[in-house]
C-alpha cells in the first residue's frame, strides 16, 4: 500500500495570477467570407507577500515558456496532434503543428473512386481526377486543383477543384460527415481521413457561382466514368491570383 500521508501535508502557496480579457470579432477573407477572429489579452500578476496580486504586467514570453511547459508535463493535456509518426512525408509542403493548426499537401493525379447522388445521373465509379493541393485543419478542408503532375513549389498557380459540394473560395461543404479529429491524431491519419471523409462522401450539388471546370460538371464526371480517360486538365478554371504561397497564413 503506498503512504500518501506526505502529499497531505504538502503546502502550496500562491504566486502567480493571470487575467484574460478577450474579445471577438469577425473578418473577410480575400472572397469576402466572414470569419470569427479570437483575440486575446493576458495579464500576469506577482502575488505579495500578504496574498494580494502586484506588479500588474503583460504576460512575458518566460512566463509563457514556464506554463507551457507546465501544461506538457500533464498527462491528460499531452498532445501528439499532427505529430508525424516518422520522417515528414515527402507530399506534406507546410505543417503547422500548434493547437488549431493545420497541414498543407498535395496529391499527383491518381485514380479514385467516386460518390455521386443519384440526381446528377453520374454513375459511382472509378475516374482519374488531377492533382491536388490541400488545406486542412481539425475541422475546415480547402482544396484546389493542379495542372501537371510535379511536386508544387511556393509560386505554382492554383486552379479551381472541378468538383461538387465546394465553394468558390475552394471550401468544402462537408454536409453531415462526421469528423473525428482530435488533439491525438497524428499528422499522417490527420491526412487519410481527411482524403477518406472527401471521396468518401457523395458529390450533390454546386455552390453559389462555383464553376470547378470551363464545361459543365455534370458532363464532365459522366465522361470521366464512362471513357477511364485520364483528367483533361485544360478545362481547369484558374484562381484569381492565387498560388500555393497564398494558402500559408
Amino acid at each position: 500500500m503506498t503512504n500518501v500521508s506526505e502529499q497531505f501535508n504538502n503546502q502550496f502557496a500562491p504566486v502567480k495570477a493571470l487575467l484574460i480579457y478577450q474579445n471577438q470579432a469577425t473578418e473577410k477573407d480575400n472572397y469576402g467570407y466572414e470569419t470569427n477572429k479570437n483575440e486575446a489579452y493576458v495579464e500576469s500578476y506577482d502575488i505579495g507577500k500578504r496574498g494580494q496580486p502586484v506588479n500588474a504586467h503583460p504576460l512575458s514570453i518566460a512566463e509563457m515558456v514556464t506554463l507551457s511547459k507546465l501544461f506538457q508535463s500533464t498527462e491528460e493535456l499531452k498532445s501528439n496532434y499532427l505529430k508525424p509518426k516518422g520522417l515528414l512525408p515527402v507530399n506534406v509542403l507546410y505543417l503547422d503543428a500548434q493547437a488549431e493548426g493545420y497541414v498543407i499537401w498535395y496529391t499527383p493525379p491518381m485514380v479514385v473512386n467516386l460518390f455521386f447522388v443519384d440526381g446528377l445521373q453520374i454513375p459511382t465509379g472509378e475516374a482519374h481526377i488531377p492533382a491536388m493541393v490541400w488545406k486542412a485543419s481539425k475541422n475546415s478542408l480547402n482544396v484546389y486543383a493542379l495542372k501537371g503532375k510535379s511536386k508544387p513549389n511556393a509560386n505554382t498557380s492554383l486552379y479551381h477543384a472541378p468538383y461538387f459540394n465546394i465553394y468558390d473560395s475552394g471550401n468544402v461543404c462537408m454536409g453531415t460527415v462526421r469528423i473525428a479529429i482530435d488533439r491525438f491524431t497524428r499528422l499522417e491519419d490527420f491526412i487519410s481521413k481527411w482524403e477518406t471523409y472527401f471521396f468518401g462522401s457523395y458529390f450533390s450539388h454546386t455552390i453559389g457561382n462555383h464553376s470547378g471546370a470551363q464545361v459543365d460538371l455534370v458532363s464532365l464526371w459522366q465522361q470521366q466514368v464512362a471513357t477511364g480517360r485520364p483528367f483533361p486538365t485544360e478545362l481547369l478554371n484558374k484562381h484569381y491570383n492565387l498560388q500555393l504561397k497564398s494558402l500559408i497564413k
